[in-house]
């Protein structure tokens, strides 16, 4: 997504960033309800789009957006996993309310072959698909919820639109409740792999990259759909600027450095292992979202 002042980003934390920066002062934007939290030791902020203006000023659609930092993640601290999967699933539950016994459907989005592409389809490797077990064996996972896990792929590799895909699936099991997950863009290197964006709005795969495609989301399919989205690159341009303004020393338009940063994407060099982290993050805390009553623990026995 681009804002008005041409900076890339998919975070509603940074959207609402840019336009106080924009503002010249921290001040009150119309439309917009925005508050710092704390869960499990993780600063959290909600942002909330609430009418036309908000959405106007901000560049996304209405509606609730949940960051979670997990910072002491990527730098190992002691229970750092446990209580981070803990903060995602409690953020997760504020915005869910399947019904009992019925079935939801964890998709994951994205190309595996990418690595910074690869969030979702990695997190459907931690994910407990538990829809064939409630009924094959009762006596172990009947107290389970019904989930059922979809890895989309890509149009270039599939030839098929991921919402075409998540539709035909949709169809024939119809869940209650769809949670889909897939990278974004950050305006800030240092929120790469450390943020964990929850949305109530569902989401536009590839937006993050410039590379669109059909919204997935309750409008296009009928069922509601909460987005879990990691932001793993950056815009050249747009980091550019960034790391300019920050040195004080911006001395062009953000849309000259998106001009000459051209196409580039940047993402960090340990990537590798910080999606593997992350998307395990993001698997469990779905899982101890759904099923209640399960811990960490339990769901290693699982995975």
């Amino acid at each position: 997504m681009k804002n008005r002042s041409n900076i890339r980003t998919d975070l509603a934390v940074e959207a609402r960033e840019l336009w106080n920066e924009s503002a010249g002062r921290k001040t009150s934007l119309k439309g917009v309800e925005a508050r710092d939290g704390m869960t499990e030791g993780y600063k959290t902020t909600v942002v909330k789009i609430l009418d036309e203006n908000g959405e106007r000023e901000l560049g996304k659609p209405r509606g609730t957006y949940v960051t979670v930092e997990i910072d002491s993640l990527i730098d190992r601290e002691p229970d750092a996993f446990s209580r981070g999967a803990r903060a995602v699933s409690s953020e997760l539950r504020r915005m869910i309310s399947p019904a009992e016994g019925k079935t939801v459907l964890v998709v994951g989005l994205g190309n595996p072959s990418v690595t910074p592409d690869a969030v979702g389809p990695r997190a459907l490797r931690f994910t407990m698909a538990t829809n064939h077990l409630v009924d094959q064996f009762p006596e172990t996972f009947g107290r389970f919820r019904r989930v059922a896990a979809l890895e989309t792929g890509v149009m270039g590799t599939t030839g098929i639109e991921s919402l075409e895909l998540i539709r035909a699936v949709t169809e024939k099991l119809s869940p209650t409740l769809i949670i889909a997950v897939d990278a974004l863009a950050s305006r800030r290197f240092s929120r790469l792999c450390r943020t964990v964006q929850i949305a109530d709005t569902g989401i536009v795969p590839g937006s993050g990259v410039g590379n669109s495609r059909a919204a997935v989301d309750e409008k296009t399919l009928g069922v509601p759909v909460v987005a879990i989205g990691v932001p793993t690159v950056v815009d050249a341009g747009t980091l550019a600027s960034d790391l300019s303004s920050q040195a004080g020393v911006n001395f062009l338009p953000p849309e000259d450095y998106r001009r000459w940063g051209g196409d580039m994407i940047v993402t960090p060099k340990d990537i590798d292992a910080r999606v593997e982290d992350i998307a395990k993050l993001v698997g469990y805390g779905i899982n101890l979202a759904l099923h209640d009553g399960i811990t960490v623990e339990d769901v290693n026995m699982y995975v």
